[in-house]
């Protein structure tokens, strides 16, 4: 009987291809060509963050401050609305008072030569009402036609902090229907702020499932995350809809897209709003907040009635970017007219390369 022994060695080769063939066969599955011209459904293949480190360069918080004149009328006034006028209400008023109501957004600046700058933000966050009126109760606590206070807006301030010489902004041209501004800035002397680098998009070429990043200020901290888009080209103009859990702030923010790999974004829209509904909720006081309260001791105190907003959190809407260069076009003689130069950004597209 004769043994016949057989060297590992084969065995072991015979491994290390078949581990690498499986190797190079999941990355390819992994990781397939990006030289396709579209915009990325995959998760970035390498780090993008000294790209995103540099764009968040030019992505400011802005803040909004809106002041207002309230004049409270007295218990059992009959005052409806078109009866008012500002003598009435001056001599049938028992109490009168300065309010505030302030909001915050995001904001990226766009332009930046010499004295001026310009940024692209959503209209609703600086959009407070003119005039805001409340209205007696009935017996059954339903609204009535008789005014119990009014309030006339008497300022209104858009600032960036982190700009030089105060930071205050000037409305440029706004669009409330499809929820767009561009404020500007003069400054004393020219000040270099950092600009968006990367070239605009089409909104209309994303499709199902396209990767994005978004970068905001929700509730007033800058952040970066990201989204998956949903319901492309909504409209005519490449409207979108994307999952990314909104928070207030985030509204201006910009969405980038990625056309074939990394370094290659592209600005395709800004963050706009989510669903959401308000609701009247009974509040014990409008002092004191952090006061704790036992649930099994009636409370008799004073209650007040404050609306909450509820956010559907999960929905969030996209204005395309052929929506804001749309905007920008229509609005061209009146940047030019106060020295702001900005449809060249708006005009920058990347070059595609031909195919095979």
């Amino acid at each position: 009987m004769s043994c016949v022994f057989r060297s590992p060695i084969p065995g072991l080769i015979l491994i290390s291809l078949i581990l690498s063939s499986c190797t190079s066969h999941i990355y390819h599955v992994a990781y397939p060509t990006l030289s396709d011209g579209k915009y990325d459904s995959e998760f970035p293949y390498k780090s993008c963050s000294e790209q995103l480190e540099k764009i968040g360069e030019s992505i400011k918080l802005l803040n909004c401050i809106a002041g207002y004149k309230s004049y409270t009328l007295p218990s059992g006034s009959m005052l409806r609305k078109n009866d008012l006028t500002m003598d009435l209400i001056e001599k049938q008023a028992v109490h009168v008072q300065y309010i505030s109501n302030t909001s915050s957004g995001t904001a990226t600046v766009i332009y930046s030569q010499g004295f001026k700058l310009a940024v692209l933000t959503c209209a609703h966050i600086f959009s407070f009402p003119d005039t805001i009126i409340s209205y007696f109760p009935d017996s059954d606590g339903l609204p009535t036609e008789n005014v119990q206070s009014i309030a006339f807006r008497t300022s209104l301030l858009s600032y960036i902090a982190d700009l030089p010489e105060r930071g205050e902004m000037e409305i440029l041209a706004v669009d409330k229907i499809n929820d767009i501004a561009i404020l500007g800035k003069t400054f004393e002397t020219p000040k270099p702020v950092p600009v968006f680098n990367y070239p605009v998009g089409r909104a209309k070429e994303l499709e199902w499932g396209t990767f994005v990043y978004m970068f905001g200020y929700p509730l007033a901290n800058k952040m970066v995350t990201k989204a998956i888009v949903s319901s492309p080209r909504k409209d005519s103009r490449g409207s979108f809809l994307l999952d990314a859990v909104f928070n207030r702030g985030f509204s201006g923010g910009v969405i980038l897209a990625i056309r074939d790999g990394i370094p290659n974004f592209e600005l395709v829209g800004i963050v706009s709003s989510v669903p959401a509904d308000y609701e009247n909720v009974l509040t014990p006081t409008q002092a004191n907040t952090d006061m704790e309260y036992d649930a099994n001791i009636p409370y008799h105190g004073e209650v007040y009635v404050r609306r909450k907003l509820n956010i559907k959190y999960g929905v969030t809407q996209a204005i395309s970017m052929e929506t804001i260069k749309e905007f920008v076009e229509k609005n061209k003689s009146v940047f030019e007219s106060k020295g702001y130069y900005i449809n060249s950004f708006f005009e920058q597209e990347r070059v595609q390369p031909d195919l095979p």
